[in-house]
């Protein structure tokens, strides 16, 4: 397991004496970053925008960070990355740009497993949207597993057909915690034979990772997917920073989802035509978040550290290129540390008889989240009672509404426990005992 006791010193909200166990959410963000923070402010300046030495310099870093980025992900290069405010933007930016190349007839494949940032966007474009241009498009839900939690491919594979645009599907169910095969999903996505305005005949294949990237090891070439999305608040850095990676050839031809200042060919603004910048800064439209991007880059390379050897820093605040071969120990590191905390999770809460625990028996097959429902007390007491007893849990339906229908839940929420890299398996016991005495 990870080294937790080497890395708790760092964070502030656990020395404080929290229990945090809430943060398939948001993870907390350690002192390295809010030190930094205090650096980066004497120097700061807008970036792309001045001639100053603080403007240069916060350029640069800004735009090595994108560098760092694509590195994580193994991503081609800087120019198939770009940064929005969180996941749901991002998703709502590839619904935007894709809008004016739906067809009357064609239809968008997502599951009952889907956080609402990725069904919501869809739902609004067929029903809305498109119908105000008399453009009818479907949107089709594919089924999962009520006892295993697992996606149903089957039906998934029945609802594509030649006129599915694209399919959306989460890489991990921030309810079910279910890890989906996203090369069998990605198989019939390119299976499909839709015809696409480049020529490719395929449906474009949308992951939202925002429970995936920061708990295990993606390589975007690898899964070679079309989208790829995920938030930097659930990875250590704070919030205001969601990406989005993609094929270049796609952004290349795809329409910019925001308009304005920056994302602009300097000097090509006339009353004829405006011509846009080049990648990624074709889809960064005014100021962006420029500090909260550096702390995003830096928030990997320390995320990177803590795994491989915390306490002592090979990438944070170097300009260091990420090998991929320690990229890839690092978040298998992660990902095997997190096993062992929900493996501890499922032991303990699977011995309480009024529990009913959704989504995979088996550690190897989830993330480190385990949500469940009790006979006779609801969710939101029972995290109430958690929070007296000191243990941060969420109840509700934590944005995966369409799921927590599907098991007919009234009302339709669960509580929720969930781990990461500062948690042992002190935490897990504490927190599924306190679970126990609650019920």
């Amino acid at each position: 397991m990870i080294k937790t006791q080497k890395i708790k010193r760092f964070f502030p909200a656990i020395n404080s004496g929290r229990t945090v166990s809430n943060n398939a959410a948001s993870t907390q963000v350690p002192i390295q970053l809010l030190s930094l923070l205090k650096e980066l402010v004497v120097q700061y300046d807008n970036v792309h925008r001045g001639q100053s030495v603080a403007s240069l310099s916060t350029t640069e870093k800004f735009e090595a960070a994108y560098d760092t980025i694509a590195q994580f992900i193994n991503a081609p290069s800087k120019r198939n990355i770009i940064l929005y405010r969180n996941t749901t933007e991002a998703i709502n930016s590839v619904m935007y740009s894709l809008m004016t190349e739906f067809k009357d007839g064609d239809n968008v494949v997502t599951t009952l497993m889907e956080h609402n940032s990725n069904y919501v966007p869809w739902y609004g474009l067929c029903k809305e949207i498109l119908p105000k241009f008399d453009v009818n498009v479907e949107y089709r839900l594919a089924r999962f597993d009520k006892e295993t939690g697992e996606l149903d491919l089957a039906h998934l594979k029945s609802l594509v057909d030649e006129r599915t645009k694209l399919i959306c599907c989460t890489g991990a169910s921030n309810f079910l915690g279910t890890k989906n095969p996203i090369e069998k999903v990605r198989e019939i996505a390119h299976s499909s034979g839709y015809t696409q305005p480049n020529g490719e005949k395929k449906s474009y294949l949308l992951i939202d990772g925002a429970q995936t990237v920061p708990n295990m090891f993606i390589d975007a070439r690898k899964l070679d997917i079309d989208f790829l999305v995920w938030s930097f608040h659930k990875m250590l850095a704070p919030f205001g920073v969601g990406a989005l990676s993609a094929r270049e050839e796609l952004l290349e031809r795809m329409r910019p989802f925001l308009y304005g200042g920056d994302m602009i060919a300097e000097g090509k603004v006339t009353p004829e035509k405006v011509e846009y910048n080049t990648l990624p800064w074709k889809f960064t439209a005014g100021t962006p978040n420029i500090l909260g991007t550096i702390l995003s880059a830096q928030a990997i390379r320390l995320l990177i550290d803590f795994s491989l050897n915390p306490g002592q820093y090979k990438y944070f605040m170097t300009d260091k290129k990420l090998e991929s071969s320690d990229v890839e120990k690092a978040m298998n590191n992660i990902e095997h540390h997190e096993k062992i905390l929900i493996g501890e999770a499922l032991k303990i809460l699977g011995e309480i008889p009024t529990i009913k625990i959704y989504g995979p028996q088996n550690p190897e097959n989830r993330t480190s989240l385990i949500a469940f429902t009790c006979k006779n007390k609801s969710p939101f007491k029972i995290s109430e009672e958690l929070s007296e007893l000191g243990i941060e849990s969420r109840a509700g339906c934590h944005c995966a509404t369409l799921a927590h229908h599907y098991y007919e839940l009234d009302p339709p929420a669960s509580c929720r426990l969930s781990f990461y890299i500062y948690n042992d398996l002190k935490d897990v016991r504490k927190a599924c005992l306190a679970v126990k005495k609650c019920v």
